[in-house]
């Protein structure tokens, strides 16, 4: 097997994982697959604007457990890995250097925030071609100020993603993707007509419905509480992404961004 066709072969397991053994991860291995990781990770001007914390001590998983909203794999893998964006270290680099002070705004908020996912999928990548499985945590995002208390997070540095890490218990099949003509344009973008929109969504509708639906007739009873009768009314129903709440999410991340260096300068 030639290395693209085993790359290929590993991007194509990629699942996200919810239930793990309770089984212990080998010392040193993650920190060399995090090293790994970041050789191989592009790097805006080479800044590595990017910070990793550990979490395997069963008490202090206990706390991120309560603030990623309870989910049972918090406390089943044996590690958590917070990417975070970070400017702080390289302003002190700066300030010990007499450079001028830079990287407390939004720019460099941007910055540090894709390095830091780079950082995250890459990572995943390597993680599960060791065997591990992996799952992102989406809730890092509506607790960031929380999580950066806990995890005594200086100015300028923020979390941005979380991936649990452990040995599978589950082997679930493949989710479903979008197709390649919904999403690769060629020279310029395509706008996707009203039947491109039936034929592109058409397998992620049966899908992600039966998907949803299949979790138990709690879920089916909501379904039917709120009036949704396909999965795009439940994506942005209150019981999934709720646009009104997403204003008050949005909100929150930005007056965070001001309080924590970056968004200095910027009027409100």
């Amino acid at each position: 097997m030639t290395q693209a066709d085993a790359f290929a072969q590993l991007m194509q397991s990629h699942r996200s994982i919810r239930e793990y053994e309770d089984r212990p991860i080998e010392a040193g291995l993650v920190d060399r697959v995090l090293e790994q990781a970041l050789a191989g990770t592009s790097s805006s001007g080479n800044l590595n604007l990017v910070s990793v914390v550990k979490t395997q001590d069963p008490a202090r998983k206990a706390t991120l457990h309560e603030l990623h909203g309870r989910q049972p794999m918090v406390l089943q893998a044996p590690l958590v890995l917070t990417f975070c964006a970070d400017s702080f270290r390289t302003r002190e680099w700066l300030a010990q250097r007499q450079a001028r002070l830079g990287f407390a705004d939004f720019v460099s908020w941007h910055t540090a925030s894709f390095d830091a996912m780079i950082l995250a999928q890459t990572a995943a990548l390597a993680l599960e071609s060791h065997g591990l499985g992996i799952c992102y945590m989406g809730t890092t995002l509506f607790r960031m100020r929380a999580i950066a208390d806990f995890l005594e997070l200086p100015a300028n540095c923020l979390p941005v993603t979380s991936l649990v890490v452990g040995w599978p218990a589950e082997a679930p099949s493949q989710r479903d993707r979008l197709p390649p003509a919904a999403w690769i344009h060629e020279e310029r973008y395509q706008r996707p007509t009203p039947a491109d929109i039936d034929t592109h969504f058409a397998e992620r509708e049966t899908r992600g419905r039966e998907r949803y639906l299949s979790m138990g007739p709690e879920m089916a009873a909501r379904w039917a509480e709120h009036g949704i009768t396909s999965l795009a009314q439940y994506y942005t129903s209150k019981i999934k992404y709720d646009p009104d709440r997403f204003v008050g999410f949005s909100d929150e991340i930005e007056a965070l961004l001001r309080e924590r260096g970056f968004l200095v300068g910027m009027g409100s």
